[in-house]
């Protein structure tokens, strides 16, 4: 740029003065005047020339661009302020209840009643554990308007060993057990015939068992089992029983099939039956398998398999077959909301005398014993959650037993009474092909850690081929318990009972052939009961129960009443070694 603008100075100095050395040439020659311009000047594009946009420098000063430092002079100010410290929120948390491995509990009550229990658990190692428990409830009896002894007591003591390890946990325990009861359930009309013969009515129970079980990790054979007992009475009766069982995943190609098997064995004798002063033996063995294959999918699941069961009448020496179904299935309809289920299945179920004193304790020492064949029990229902702590479950099934095993008060030998259980004050057994039609709905409620309810209620109609009535059956149960944790210290709880009426019969020995049977009802009872409690502190509670509310001294069995309202107190101690 300075280049052209040096040449034009030196281009406008050298017209100038070549202008000036003219005009004065000129001035000498020609005579000044006017001229008049006839055509304006017009110009053209090649008389003006295009400036670029972006020029290029050739100045080394400009084309360099400085450094630019930018500097802050800060200095301290005074100040008073303090700013708070910030602090997380803080959750509060509930104490951890503290737990211990021992207990001890001991109550008093009204009718002479004793109660108490303690339970031991020592940890000998990491993956090994013994323990221990003993137990023991008595009364000494006080109904009104009884004659006989109405005392009860039931001991028991039980040890037990355990062990963990990688690939396998085991278990052994073994007890003994011993009962009283009384038959003290003599009709009025025998009262005075029972007291002038001095009947002896206690009958004791005693019991002594021995059983182990085995669990494997990542193996075919899942679990093993094996229990014996021996049981028996202050009658001469006796029996042994021993059963056995394993769960293995038999593999068939790309499918695994689960399969319990079982070994049931049963041997007893009496010293005499009801009728006759023969002693009388029972036994039977039974070997059952069930394979089951489970099929899913989305949210139908079912389960395919069968029973099979080969019996062995050690008395009869009869051999017998046995097939089941053995089929259920289960199908979310609306996730967890709405479950509908459903199944078909059959069983041999193995009757003993001990099962049969431990659900009813008069029986007396003189009964038939016969397995039952249920041929199916045939189900169908729904259950899910109407809320997050609301849970339903709602069913109906069809059963159909052969030789089903049914309570019934034994013929009053008037006559010739010789036993201390011929007074009608006793139970018997007697077989009938029963068919059960049922219903059954149930609802729990679980508000918080701190209440639990749950309600259940039953109804059922039964058919009979040879007796007149499914003997001490009811057509109607219902069940309510409640449990309250009031707050840190104070606990209460309630259970209610309802069952409905049940028949039974009454059939009097006559000279030659007993009189015509003739059959009762026990009424419908409703059996209330309730406890409080307080935590004194982590290891000692004391606590009141309050059984039979409503003070009625109902009948569970023909002429047996139970203890009208009862009240019991005493306390809980938890402790550790």
């Amino acid at each position: 740029m300075r280049k052209h603008i040096k040449n034009i100075l030196i281009a406008v100095i050298f017209l100038s003065t070549t202008v000036s050395f003219s005009q004065d040439k000129i001035n000498d020659t020609i005579n000044t005047g006017v001229i008049d311009v006839v055509k304006p000047y017009t110009p053209t594009i090649s008389d003006a020339f295009k400036v670029k946009e972006v020029p290029s420098l050739e100045d080394e000063t400009t084309e360099t661009k400085k450094e630019i430092k930018y500097n802050i002079f800060s200095f301290p100010v005074a100040s008073t302020f303090t700013p708070a410290k910030g602090k997380a929120a803080v959750v509060e948390k509930r104490k951890p209840t503290r737990l211990f491995d021992n207990y001890a509990t001991l109550g008093v009550g009204t009718y002479t009643t004793i109660l108490g229990e303690v339970y031991l658990n020592h940890a000998i190692s990491r993956t090994e554990s013994v323990g221990g428990y003993i137990s023991h409830h008595s009364s000494q009896g006080g109904i009104e308007d009884l004659f006989f002894d109405d005392n009860f007591s039931n001991s028991k003591i039980n040890v037990n060993y355990s062990s963990r390890l990688r690939y396998l946990a085991w278990n052994v325990e073994g007890g003994f057990k011993h009962q009283t009861y009384n038959w003290y359930g003599v009709p009025e009309s025998q009262i005075v015939a029972a007291s002038t013969n001095g009947i002896d009515e206690e009958h004791s129970f005693f019991s002594a068992h021995f059983g182990g079980d085995i669990t494997f990790e990542d193996t075919y054979i899942n679990s093993g089992s094996f229990f014996f007992r021996r049981f028996g009475d202050n009658q001469g009766s006796g029996e042994n029983r021993f059963t056995a069982k394993a769960k293995i995943d038999v593999p068939v190609n790309d499918m695994e099939i689960s399969t319990d098997i079982r070994f049931d064995y049963l041997g007893g004798t009496f010293d005499r039956s009801y009728t006759t002063n023969t002693e009388f033996n029972y036994g039977n063995f039974q070997v059952g398998i069930s394979p089951t294959y489970q099929m899913k999918q989305d949210d139908l699941t079912v389960d395919l398999g069968f029973s099979a069961f080969y019996l062995n009448d050690k008395e009869s020496g009869e051999n017998k077959f046995y097939v089941y179904p053995n089929v259920t299935a289960t199908y979310r309809l609306v996730n967890d909301v709405l479950i509908a289920y459903g199944g078909i299945e059959g069983d041999l179920i193995q009757n003993s005398y001990y099962d049969f004193a431990t659900e009813n304790p008069f029986v007396s020492p003189t009964l038939f014993i016969m397995p039952t064949d249920q041929l199916y029990n045939a189900y169908i229902g729904l259950k899910g959650k109407l809320s997050s702590n609301m849970s339903y479950n709602i069913s109906g099934h069809y059963l159909a037993d052969r030789n089903k095993a049914l309570y019934k008060t034994n013929v009053i030998r008037n006559l010739s009474p010789q036993h201390d259980y011929d007074y009608g004050n006793s139970f018997g057994m007697v077989y009938d092909d029963v068919d059960t039609f049922g219903v059954a709905g149930e609802i729990n409620v679980d508000v918080n850690r701190n209440f639990k309810l749950g309600l259940k209620a039953e109804y059922f109609s039964y058919s009979t081929d040879d007796e007149a009535e499914a003997w001490n059956l009811p057509d109607v149960k219902g069940s309510l318990f409640l449990d309250y944790q009031i707050n840190e210290h104070w606990f209460a709880g309630a259970n209610l009972f309802y069952v409905g009426e049940r028949k039974d019969q009454l059939v009097l020995e006559g000279s030659l052939v007993p009189d015509p049977p003739s059959t009762t009802i026990l009424d419908s009872y409703f059996d209330a009961n309730a406890h409080l409690g307080y935590h004194v502190n982590d290891q000692l509670s004391v606590f009141a129960k309050a059984n039979n509310i409503a003070n009625n001294a109902y009948q569970r069995w023909q002429n047996f009443p139970v203890q009208s309202i009862q009240f019991l107190a005493g306390a809980t101690y938890k402790f550790d070694f």
